[in-house]
């Protein structure tokens, strides 16, 4: 093998390589699900995937670990599926820690400057309410906003669209609108540069919507069978439109199970 072949690795990247964490979860190799879960808790609590956070780490892990063939785009390990993710805040005079776990155990935590008087929260923070479909949404704006808007990807957002209202055809002028219109225009493109972007589309969702709902599993599951059926490979993306809301669909569950236990 020459010097300048890149040799393939031998083993996945797992939780145990990127964080101080112990046990079954240390074993296990970072996916793609995982890293979406993780995307959606932090713009679920903090407005957007924040840099050097452990969603960031996660989608690096996640990805080298899809191109080696280690793990599928849309694999999810059992203790983040089961035991869950979570993004927790601690308040404190002029600062706040954030705590982000895994399965009940800490992978990361940080400090962020607050301001002394508390401002109130944003909608997205109202936890017992849910992730609403247009905060999934929003999410993928940052998850995977430079993607240029596919047929597939405008599928995905129609039928988010449809879900989160609850009407049978899409809204003149909403989301769904606009990514029909950006995949119709970027199929006959040729740069992507000049395409329009999942970002360009899903910014402020929230805003677009007549209309919005918790996400649930059914709504994910109705999503991610449009994105499949209108994508080439029949595939979704890793961190696309039907990973969020799936993603927002499990949180949803995990903390209704929560609640359900402490009530």
């Amino acid at each position: 093998m020459s010097q300048g072949q890149q040799q393939r690795p031998q083993e996945p990247i797992k939780y145990g390589d990127v964080f101080s964490v112990e046990g079954e979860l240390a074993e296990k190799p970072v996916a793609p699900r995982d890293a979406a879960m993780m995307q959606t808790a932090e713009n679920a609590l903090m407005g957007q995937i924040q840099r050097g956070g452990a969603a960031s780490m996660m989608q690096s892990a996640a990805m080298r670990n899809e191109r080696a063939g280690f793990v599928g785009h849309s694999d999810v390990n059992d203790v983040a599926n089961y035991q869950g993710v979570s993004v927790t805040e601690t308040e404190m005079p002029g600062r706040r820690i954030i705590t982000e776990a895994i399965g009940g155990q800490t992978v990361r935590d940080f400090d962020q400057r607050a301001p002394l008087v508390q401002s109130p929260p944003p909608v997205f923070q109202q936890v017992d309410a849910g992730i609403t479909i247009g905060e999934a949404l929003e999410a993928t704006a940052l998850s995977c906003g430079q993607k240029p808007v596919e047929w597939s990807d405008a599928a995905a957002i129609q039928a988010a669209e449809v879900r989160a209202t609850g009407r049978t055809t899409i809204t003149p002028g909403g989301v769904a609108a606009a990514a029909q219109s950006a995949a119709t225009i970027n199929a006959r493109m040729t740069k992507d540069e000049d395409k329009t972007k999942l970002s360009d589309v899903l910014a402020d969702a929230t805003s677009k919507l007549p209309a919005d709902k918790p996400a649930t599993r059914k709504d994910a599951e109705g999503v991610t069978g449009a994105e499949m059926r209108n994508d080439p490979l029949l595939t979704t993306h890793p961190a696309g439109v039907a990973a969020s809301v799936a993603a927002a669909a499990r949180l949803n569950q995990q903390n209704n199970t929560k609640n359900k236990k402490e009530s």
